[in-house]
């Protein structure tokens, strides 16, 4: 299948983090099927070219909220989990049920009083790009 987001998540580097992007800051697809392989369910293109291009970048992986390693990705309450927010009030996730559309919507759990799941109204990519202008050009550090 082409690529359909690896340059626009490349570029998320040099523009928050002011340097080149480099090999060093992606996964390898070769270590992506290694390391997804074992799960027993599929993972949606976007997220998998996600891991491509950043994925090696500690930077963006842990940018205020915390995106889950390849190998550790699972299915809870029929969601594919696969970001943690910084206080664990919060988990992002993706329906079970759409995870072979390339680029399916995204849910948040939140989990205080009692665990429950909304819409983010975004796919996966638009939320990504949006969460990365909110963590460093917005407001995320005056939230508290």
């Amino acid at each position: 299948m082409p690529e359909m987001f690896v340059d626009k998540f490349r570029a998320l580097v040099p523009k928050y983090l002011d340097r080149p992007w480099t090999e060093e800051d992606g996964i390898s697809y070769e270590e992506l099927e290694e390391l997804l392989g074992a799960h027993k369910f599929q993972v949606p293109q976007a997220l998998v070219e996600f891991y491509h291009a950043v994925g090696g970048c500690e930077d963006l992986m842990e940018a205020h909220d915390f995106f889950w390693d390849p190998d550790e990705l699972e299915i809870e309450d029929g969601f594919l989990l696969f970001l943690d927010e910084m206080d664990e009030e919060a988990n992002w996730g993706i329906r079970s049920e759409h995870l072979s559309v390339p680029d399916p919507i995204v849910w948040i759990r939140t989990n205080q009083p009692a665990p429950r799941w909304q819409s983010e109204e975004a796919t996966f990519s638009e939320f990504v790009f949006d969460m990365f202008d909110w963590v460093f050009d917005g407001d995320a550090e005056d939230d508290d």
